[in-house]
């Protein structure tokens, strides 16, 4: 009697090693997860500002916003519900070069990000000065789309996505760190991804 050959499972070969923070999954989709509805876009009406403790302050209209210095950066997004987006590409103005065209203070050491409604992200000048953060107009060669915060997004790729504002309508350089809408609700205030900084309790695994 001639013994049949044991079918042999396929090993399971990660694609994404290494480029996964700890605790995430890599998104077979892209969830769109806000605060409140999608804000209407008039290009005639809308304004991007950056004020506080600098030097020159900004005040760009949608068309002088699209003339600012560009460039396409890859750029991984976390979100603290435990998916990852991986392989974007993002087109936008560089962050530091927002914080260049200003000319900061010296007293100046965060960005308190804008959005509509009200919604506030806080970050560390030099986080946002950070190689790869982007004020991003464009996902993989095409207009961001509504949903995932057009007409301008703030792309910080290390920290999680709550941190890479949808709707993004200014920027504050303020002197003193201010804790912005998730933050005040428990959400770490860092938000380092590769550190799993979650939750301002320090629990990895809560909710």
């Amino acid at each position: 009697m001639i013994a049949r050959p044991r079918k042999v499972r396929k090993p399971v070969i990660d694609d994404h090693a290494g480029r996964l923070p700890p605790g995430q999954i890599a998104a077979k989709r892209w969830p769109a997860l806000h605060k409140g509805e999608v804000p209407p876009f008039d290009p005639e009406t809308w304004e991007f500002r950056v004020w506080g403790l600098v030097g020159r302050e900004l005040r760009l209209s949608w068309e002088t916003f699209q003339a600012l210095p560009r460039v396409t950066a890859d750029g991984d997004l976390h979100c603290v519900a435990r998916w990852s987006k991986l392989d974007n590409c993002w087109d936008g103005a560089p962050g530091r070069e927002l914080l260049r065209l200003t000319e900061p203070s010296p007293a100046a050491r965060f960005v308190i990000m804008h959005a509509e409604g009200g919604y506030t992200a806080n970050v560390p000048m030099e986080t946002f000065a950070e190689e790869g953060v982007l004020l991003a107009v464009g996902l993989d060669g095409e207009p961001l789309t509504p949903k995932h915060g057009a007409p301008v997004r703030a792309v910080l790729p290390r920290l999680y996505a709550w941190k890479s504002v949808k709707w993004l309508r200014g920027l504050e350089l303020t002197a003193e760190d201010r804790p912005g809408f998730w933050e005040n609700y428990g959400y770490h205030n860092d938000a380092d991804a590769w550190k799993e900084e979650r939750f301002a309790d320090g629990d990895p695994g809560r909710a």
